[in-house]
């Protein structure tokens, strides 16, 4: 049995700017880092041939092109199991549509656990890019290159998206005070609202292929943001990225009319009031989770509690896609 693991992650500056329809004519660049949240992936040879999947639902077919799963379908197919017997099951600590980048997750820990089936050894940077070949080349979903990556490689990191699709990852340069600042005073709530990013990230795409001028603005200033949250946080300012975070919020929730809605602006404006700096939502939008950076952090969790949301704890994960266990 082959267990593997894939961190979550959250963005700290700079999303948006990580989807082809931008980077190829512009660059793009964010800082983003990986949580002790995961998905989990355990793949096994059962006693019987056919295919065994266990996820949200249950498959059990004989020919990988009937698998319903599109992820684990192109992945077994990409890695010639012509002659499949094997089993997959998935487990997450977060579910899935919550802006925290469980796709990429996935496919980064589905991909290194049949690698390790295979006992094939795979670097991190190759697993994020078949990990994207798969999701946006293949199955041509309207996303970036950010979760792959920083769920294959850990930490927190800065990446360059350059026009060539090539892929730049430099640990961000922080203090250990500003590392520990960060994990003590960046607070995440869940909103309760589940989503897909395909619907606002195509509308991102269509627009950014066409070169709206509004759009391409927009991602511009979100880019520029990216690197001065970068300059911030390597100057050990908390303080500056917060209102930072919050500059960014603001001109996020103008790319799409489906990144906000009137109970998260009310929820926002609360924390807000009752001790944060500045914050946004994690992922493309339209629900998930909040994140504020807080200079009063237990005023801010009691006005959420009493607001009804949940937070979620987090370290950060300097491992990436790893195998936990193999036997």
């Amino acid at each position: 049995m082959i267990i593997a693991r894939s961190p979550l992650r959250i963005t700290l500056g700079g999303g948006g700017t990580d989807l082809p329809s931008y980077y190829r004519g512009n660059e793009g660049f964010l800082v983003s880092a990986a949580i002790d949240k995961y998905v989990y992936v355990t793949v096994m040879r059962p006693f019987t041939e056919g295919i065994y999947l266990k996820y949200s639902q249950l498959e059990h077919v004989d020919k990988i092109v009937d698998v319903k799963h599109p992820i684990i379908r192109d992945a077994l197919d990409m890695m010639g199991f012509r002659t499949p017997q094997v089993e997959i099951t998935t487990l997450a600590d977060i579910p899935s549509g919550t802006g925290l980048g469980s796709s990429g997750s996935f496919t980064t820990a589905l991909l290194k656990a049949l690698y390790t089936h295979r006992k094939r050894h795979i670097h991190a940077e190759e697993l994020a890019e078949l990990a994207c070949h798969i999701e946006i080349d293949r199955l041509g979903e309207p996303i970036g290159k950010q979760d792959q990556y920083i769920a294959a490689v850990g930490g927190v990191t800065c990446f360059t998206f350059h026009k060539d699709d090539k892929v730049t990852a430099k640990p961000l340069g922080v203090s250990m005070d500003t590392m520990f600042d960060l994990e003590d005073n960046l607070l995440l709530f869940f909103t309760g609202f589940s989503r897909s990013a395909s619907g606002i990230l195509k509308d991102q795409k269509t627009k950014s292929q066409q070169n709206d001028a509004d759009m391409l603005k927009n991602l511009h200033y979100v880019k520029d943001l990216g690197y001065r949250s970068r300059d911030a946080l390597e100057a050990g300012n908390c303080e500056l990225f917060g209102t930072l975070m919050h500059e960014h919020w603001e001109h996020k929730k103008r790319r799409s009319g489906g990144m906000s809605n009137a109970q998260i602006d009310e929820w926002y404006d609360l924390g807000m009031k009752n001790g944060a700096i500045g914050g946004k939502l994690v992922g493309a939008g339209g629900g998930g989770f909040l994140m504020f950076m807080a200079h009063d952090r237990n005023k801010l969790r009691h006005a959420m509690a009493a607001a009804g949301l949940e937070e979620v704890r987090f370290r950060f994960d300097f491992e990436g896609a790893k195998v936990v266990l193999s036997s």
